[in-house]
C-alpha cells in the first residue's frame, strides 16, 4: 500500500503531462546507490533486475512506489531493463531519436532514469527535449538535428531518478572524464486504467491550466497544437471530458446540430 503523502499532487502531473518527465535530485539514500554501483560492475546487466537487491531496494523506497503508483498504477508491467555505460574518454554522442513510436494511444509507458553516482555535465549524462513527448517519430527520424532550443541535460548528484514519459525524444552524451559513466534504465507499463492515480486533493488548483499551456520554445508557433494535445490527456488522466484550458477544446469540439428557423 502507497501513503498518500508518497503520491504526486496533481500539479507535478501536470507539469509531467506539460513536460513529459519530472526529475527529483538526490532521492536515493548513498548506501543505495554504492550497492547498485557493485551489483552493475559485477553482475550480468541482463539479470539484474532479478538478481539485485540493490535494485529492488531502490524500486521499493516509498517514494518511488509513490511515482510509479501516480503515472502507472499499483502492480505494474516489467517491460524491460538496460545498463547503459559510458567509457572514460568517449567523446560520440547518440543521436537524437524516440522510443516505442508504433504506440499512438493516450495510455502511457514510463522510463526511469537513475544515476547512482555524481553525474556533471562534462560527463555528459542523458539529454532530453522537454515538451516533444507528443511529437510522434519513427525512431531516428530526427537525428538530423543536433540541438534543440530548451534541450535539458540530466546532470546531477548521485542518488538522482528522472521517470520519462516513453515517447519523449533523448540522446546520450559523450563521456569527456577519466570515469566510467553509469546510467539504469526501467520501463514499466500500466495494468489498470491510468485514472486519478495520484493525490487528487488538489485536483481543483488553478495553477494546473497554466502549467498545462507552458512554452517550451522549441516548437515556434504550434505551441497551440501541444496545448491541445496536453487537453487530450489531461482528459484521459482525471476522467473530466469537459476539462478544457483555454477555450482551446471547447471551440473545436463546438458542432452545433440544431437547424437554423
Amino acid at each position: 500500500m502507497v501513503e498518500k503523502s508518497h503520491l504526486l499532487t496533481t500539479k507535478q502531473m501536470a507539469r509531467f503531462v506539460a513536460d513529459g518527465y519530472l526529475g527529483f535530485e538526490a532521492l536515493v539514500p548513498q548506501a543505495i546507490n554504492e550497492a547498485v554501483l557493485e551489483d552493475v560492475r559485477t553482475k550480468k546487466h541482463g539479470e539484474l533486475w532479478r538478481d539485485s537487491p540493490a535494485i529492488q531496494a531502490l524500486f521499493e523506497l516509498p517514494e518511488i512506489r509513490g511515482i510509479t503508483h501516480s503515472l502507472v498504477g499499483p502492480e505494474p508491467l516489467y517491460d524491460h531493463h538496460a545498463v547503459h555505460i559510458k567509457e572514460p574518454g568517449d567523446t560520440s554522442g547518440q543521436p537524437w531519436h524516440g522510443d516505442a513510436i508504433i504506440d499512438t494511444s493516450l495510455r502511457f509507458d514510463i522510463q526511469y532514469v537513475y544515476f547512482p553516482q555524481d553525474t556533471p555535465r562534462e560527463m555528459g549524462g542523458t539529454m532530453i527535449l522537454p515538451g516533444s513527448h507528443f511529437r510522434r517519430i519513427s525512431c531516428y527520424d530526427v537525428t538530423r538535428h543536433h540541438n534543440f532550443l530548451g534541450q535539458k541535460p540530466l546532470v546531477c548528484p548521485a542518488g538522482s531518478i528522472y521517470v520519462l514519459h516513453s515517447q519523449i525524444w533523448h540522446c546520450a552524451q559523450p563521456n569527456h572524464t577519466d570515469r566510467v559513466r553509469y546510467m539504469y534504465k526501467l520501463r514499466l507499463n500500466p495494468s489498470v486504467r491510468q485514472l486519478r492515480l495520484w493525490n487528487t486533493d488538489d485536483i481543483d488548483d488553478p495553477a494546473v491550466g497554466g502549467i498545462l499551456h507552458t512554452n517550451h520554445g522549441w516548437y515556434g508557433n504550434e505551441d497551440r497544437i501541444e496545448v491541445v494535445n496536453r487537453i487530450r490527456l489531461w482528459r484521459f488522466l482525471t476522467g473530466n471530458e469537459q476539462y478544457d484550458a483555454g477555450y482551446w477544446m471547447t471551440r473545436i469540439e463546438n458542432m452545433p446540430t440544431a437547424a437554423a428557423a
